[in-house]
């Protein structure tokens, strides 16, 4: 049984007040679940957070047309600002849209407008339009950066399918909750499909449970059967249910800003440990 105590994450905190191994080339990772409501978002952003605290340089792009992960990192994303709308259907260059994100020195964002909520149906008439991201990716410095993020919506259309062309990594955030695992199958033959005739370098790298609740026996049993699924591709952290997690993007923040010594803060913080840790013993 999985169970992540307090106690043990400030064991951790303590542990890692030095900078994490940086990996030897930018990493870029989509998170992804077609399964609306089980922590894409929050766990970009909080991920994002931990690895630019601790020395990492990150970019996060919004594919989201809620914008959520703008929101949390702080960054004006109304209908006026260049976004990666502009990116994708347009043409236009990161270096136009790329801002710093409020707060973190490390930490960057691709902003999402209300305006991709159009991009499935524009992209359809588009040549190679499976592939805009990763075209817009290839002419942009990701060098200076350790580590890009990409925040999905809850679907599989052509926004998610851009942005699994253009990664080459996948994590995905699994609930510890009833019908966790419904929904992946179509998630993975999607990877499959991406692998075969976009992107064969795409990998699924890291699974990750979250709303852990460990008060109930079923987060246990459901975080046993993932793990008896895939592996050593799950974290060994867990993320907790946590009321500050759901309160720090109302603030424009991640939760390890607004409120550093809780347990959802402290959980993200371990999990990218072991993401930077991983990364630095494959090479990835």
């Amino acid at each position: 049984m999985v169970r992540a105590t307090a106690a043990a994450f400030k064991a951790v905190a303590k542990r890692d007040e030095k900078e994490w191994p940086r990996p030897p080339k930018c990493r870029i990772i989509t998170i992804a679940n077609q399964k609306g409501g089980v922590g894409k978002t929050t766990s970009t952003v909080n991920l994002a957070a931990a690895l630019a605290m601790h020395g990492s340089r990150v970019l996060v792009i919004d594919l989201d047309p809620q914008g959520n992960a703008s929101t949390a990192l702080g960054v004006e994303h109304h209908a006026d600002i260049p976004s990666v709308y502009h990116v994708i259907l347009e043409g236009g260059p990161f270096e136009d849209i790329v801002v710093p994100a409020e707060g973190l020195s490390n930490l960057y964002c691709a902003p999402a407008t209300l305006h991709l909520a159009g991009a499935e149906v524009d992209l359809v008439p588009m040549v190679a339009r499976e592939s805009r991201l990763r075209r817009a990716l290839e002419a942009y410095d990701t060098g200076k950066f350790d580590y890009v993020l990409i925040d999905c919506p809850p679907s599989l259309g052509l926004l998610t399918v851009n942005a699994l062309t253009g990664a080459e990594e996948l994590l995905i955030p699994i609930q510890t909750e009833y019908y966790a695992l419904e929904g992946l199958t179509q998630l993975l033959h999607t990877v499959d499909l991406v692998r075969q005739h976009l992107n064969p370098n795409l990998a699924v790298s890291t699974i990750l449970l979250t709303m852990y609740d460990a008060r109930t026996r079923l987060a246990a049993q459901v975080a046993d059967e993932v793990r008896s699924h895939f592996g050593d591709l799950v974290l060994s952290t867990v993320i907790p249910r946590s009321v500050r997690v759901s309160e720090a993007p109302s603030y424009g923040e991640s939760v390890l800003t607004y409120d550093p010594s809780s347990s959802g803060a402290l959980a993200y913080t371990e999990a990218a440990r072991e993401m930077a840790y991983r990364g630095a013993e494959t090479g990835a």
